[in-house]
């Protein structure tokens, strides 16, 4: 069974007090209670804080282009569908560069879990507005306030009939580690959006502005229920859900793949003649 010291990174250079420290801490705690050993995972990312992720685990990583997380992550999970694929990335990397790639994993259904640290600002290129920052907050680009309308990434993984969508607040990490052992033990692409204050550039989104609005889904909730989903996802202001908001049991993309859906790519034999002859047809 793997522990804690199994997956130490590199330090984090986060700065002192950002919410991602406890994604990263119940992450780990996830892992080691899934008993996931780190050669059994990959973790994917792109660029910006959250893109730092995969440095600060010992596991099989990826660090790749800006927005560009999930099509990375896909070709992983194809090429090897029986290794555990994590994509991690940023509200302004997942919900901006990346929106194209992200409505399109949702659409196929690859069994990708993807964790968004969603600071509602982007944190490592110095505090301009992201797709989820709130209309009318000012930044250092928006110095008359925020002109568009804020993104709102559960509704639209919902709307798109997401396999599993859910939203956590790294101010409360038990329930957040909970959250990411059900996204993984989810059969399909998950999208877990979770809140993560950045103390440094959003003045307005900190820990305490979450802790006077988030509340834990109530125990009756049926995340089966899509109009319900619809309706919940829509909460935001003085009460903001927290917890599983929708998910539903379909066909994954690797199994409709009938020459991957048996065998990993990885473990086809593989024939040169085969390459030899396609060639030949070019000569």
């Amino acid at each position: 069974m793997p522990s804690l010291d199994d997956y130490k990174g590199q330090d984090p250079a986060w700065c002192p007090g950002c919410g991602n420290f406890s994604i990263l801490k119940a992450f780990k705690d996830a892992m080691v209670e899934l008993s996931v050993e780190p050669f059994q995972l990959t973790v994917v990312s792109g660029i910006g804080q959250a893109g730092k992720f995969p440095h600060y685990i010992r596991c099989n990583t990826f660090n790749g282009l800006h927005g560009r997380t999930l099509p990375v992550a896909t070709g992983i999970r194809l090429s090897n569908h029986e290794m555990l694929v994590i994509a991690v990335a940023g509200d302004g990397d997942c919900y901006g560069e990346g929106g194209n790639h992200l409505i399109h994993a949702m659409r196929r259904n690859i069994n990708v879990k993807l964790f968004v640290h969603d600071n509602q600002i982007y944190g490592l290129t110095k505090g301009q507005a992201s797709p989820t920052s709130m209309e009318g907050i000012i930044t250092k680009n928006q110095p008359f306030g925020v002109l568009s309308e804020q993104l709102n990434p559960i509704a639209l993984a919902v709307a798109l009939d997401c396999s599993f969508v859910a939203r956590g607040f790294a101010g409360d990490t038990e329930h957040l580690k909970w959250l990411i052992k059900e996204a993984i033990n989810h059969k399909g692409f998950t999208l877990v959006d979770i809140l993560q204050p950045c103390i440094t550039f959003n003045k307005v989104n900190t820990f305490q502005w979450y802790r006077q609005r988030v509340y834990r889904i109530e125990a009756e909730y049926n995340p089966e229920d899509r109009i319900e989903a619809f309706k919940k996802s829509l909460e935001w202001g003085d009460r903001i859900p927290i917890g599983i908001i929708y998910k539903n049991n379909r066909p994954i993309y690797e199994e409709k793949i009938p020459v991957i859906k048996d065998i990993p790519l990885v473990r086809q034999p593989f024939d040169i003649t085969r390459i030899e002859k396609t060639l030949k047809d070019f000569y």
